[in-house]
């Protein structure tokens, strides 16, 4: 059993469009669409930014696991696990996220916002993309294939049931969230 609504039909691309102005709204209600929010968490400042992924992480996590439950998907859509490009791609995305000061999208909740420096640095994201595309055939042969594991989950790998590894994260995000807010609170005293 899948949703009952596909994402090619109109009703899907309207639930995507409001599904997506909503997350939009929440980035900004987390104050993830501030430039200085963000720029602060790589100078260990403000952790608003570590806060709000974890908490995504584990909502996400939740959903997902509560819609297979509930047999709304149909098996798990996993990607590839392939080392190196994994290792490349993070670098570029953090130096990206760096010098740009957002996410792609934080960048694209910032623009909606009205931030100019937003929009200049989503034009990067653009031209990014469409290197990306014509250097697929290259990266594919000397870069996606290096250290490539395949579909693998924690799951399959330790053998230890997707319940346990799920409550794993919550329990671990939980200490993790009281932990960021001790820190949080003596860099705000300091």
């Amino acid at each position: 059993m899948n949703l009952p609504v596909s994402t090619s039909s109109t009703a899907g691309l309207i639930l995507a469009a409001v599904f997506g102005t909503l997350f939009g709204i929440l980035l900004n209600k987390g104050r993830v669409t501030q430039y200085n929010v963000i720029v602060n968490l790589f100078r260990f400042r403000d952790l608003t930014v570590l806060k709000v992924m974890l908490t995504a992480i584990v909502v996400g996590g939740i959903g997902v696991f509560a819609m297979m439950n509930f047999g709304w998907l149909e098996g798990w859509h996993i990607k590839d696990a392939n080392v190196l490009a994994l290792i490349l791609g993070g670098a570029l995305f953090g130096v990206g996220m760096v010098l740009y000061g957002y996410c792609p999208g934080t960048g694209v909740a910032a623009i909606a916002t009205g931030s100019l420096h937003a929009l200049v640095g989503f034009f990067g994201m653009i031209v990014g993309g469409i290197v990306y595309a014509f250097s697929y055939p290259w990266l594919s042969e000397h870069v996606i294939g290096v250290g490539a594991l395949g579909k693998v989950r924690l799951a399959d790998v330790t053998h230890v049931p997707d319940i346990v590894w799920w409550i794993v994260l919550a329990v671990g995000a939980a200490f993790l969230f009281r932990w960021l807010e001790k820190i949080g609170r003596r860099a705000a005293h300091a």
